[in-house]
């Protein structure tokens, strides 16, 4: 089955809602576009999550210890199978947590993710089945002048 625009579009909408629900902290939008059964998920240096009731919390979690994040999404590739759809991108994660005076965000701090997130094609539209982050791990200065390759 070949790959329709509209349905490329569809998922590129339902994988943008997916990290505007999270930037907006909004835990019940986040809910509602994840299927009902068997999903799974695994955030960078997490062990795999499995079930509604395992993944949900670990967003709740997340979205209750992070006071600001804000993704760039770089590198987006949408693949579309019958009524499966992989999405693969660069997470461009720029996150701040609290700071130690009341009121005030902590320092931002700057991440890169790679990302799969794998939709189904339900009745209600585009659903998350699982969302795979695994961090793009980058060479330190410290290393690059341990090996003589820094400054």
């Amino acid at each position: 089955m070949s790959q329709s625009r509209t349905d490329i579009e569809a998922v590129e909408a339902a994988n943008t809602a997916f990290y505007e629900a999270m930037e907006h902290g909004d835990f019940d939008e986040l809910s509602a576009l994840w299927l009902d059964d068997e999903i799974s998920c695994v955030h960078p240096g997490w062990p795999v999550l499995a079930g509604r009731g395992e993944v949900l919390r670990s967003y709740a979690l997340i979205m209750a210890n992070t006071e600001y994040i804000q993704f760039f999404l770089t590198d987006t590739k949408v693949t579309v199978i019958g009524d499966t759809a992989v999405v693969t991108c660069t997470e461009n994660i720029l996150s701040g947590g609290p700071a130690e005076e009341a009121g005030e965000l902590g320092p931002l701090l700057g991440q890169l993710v790679v990302a799969t997130n794998v939709f189904r094609r339900t009745p209600e539209g585009w659903l998350i089945w699982s969302h795979h982050g695994s961090p793009v791990l980058t060479e330190s200065e410290e290393e690059a002048d341990r090996d003589g390759s820094g400054d």
